[in-house]
């Protein structure tokens, strides 16, 4: 094994629940018109995020998304206040995780259905100084579980499909989509139920 992939929101980081922090900046109590508001409004995103390649349409997409939380919502948004709201932490068990298995001397990519703008996440959340590259969907113009975006990742890395392992929380776009471009697979749940309950198994994983 040479390379290790790793998937970003739900692996490596966590997303805090935004209806609270919007709450906040509100002044107002979170309620469950608040939170569908704001999933309407991450459904949006999701549908868009591979269109934002620069800092342009990055503003411009979050200027839609701010219009359809407000739409929602029934009450004006800002930019500002929505991005404010929107806040990402690292899972605790992510930088000694990339620090053992760096230490290993394998090659470490974040593979992840997300915006131009996901290195400037992970620097954000202190994990981007333990990962050897990032590919997005943005940049490679396919999507998780296509195999092409995989692909992308393996030529980042330097590595060949049967030295690498794919981790992610997901079934559909993580491990189908890993194993079609002939990649290993752990599905992480830290709940129970998945491959791995924590990135500090994937070690345990690792073939010669």
């Amino acid at each position: 094994m040479r390379c290790v992939l790793l998937d970003a929101l739900g692996t490596l980081v966590y997303l805090e629940p935004p209806w609270v922090h919007l709450a906040g900046v509100l002044g107002i109590e979170p309620d469950e018109r608040l939170e569908r508001a704001f999933r309407a409004e991450m459904s949006y995103y999701r549908d868009h995020s591979d269109e934002v390649r620069d800092p342009d349409s990055l503003a411009a997409l979050r200027g839609r998304c701010a219009a359809v939380l407000s739409d929602k919502l029934g009450r004006e948004v800002s930019v500002e206040g929505m991005m404010a709201a929107i806040r990402f932490r690292a899972f605790p068990d992510a930088p000694p995780a990339l620090t053992e298995l760096r230490a290993l001397g394998l090659r470490l990519v974040c593979v992840s259905n997300w915006d131009y703008s996901l290195p400037e996440v992970l620097e954000r959340v202190g994990i981007r100084g333990g990962l050897d590259g990032v590919v997005t969907s943005a940049a490679t113009g396919a999507r998780k579980p296509d195999p092409r975006i995989f692909r992308a990742a393996l030529e980042l890395a330097g590595c060949a499909a049967g030295e690498a392992i794919h981790v992610g929380d997901t079934v559909a776009e993580d491990v189908d989509g890993a194993r079609a471009a002939g990649i290993e697979a752990l599905l992480i749940e830290r709940g129970g139920g998945g491959d791995i309950g924590s990135l500090a198994a994937i070690r345990h994983h690792l073939n010669p």
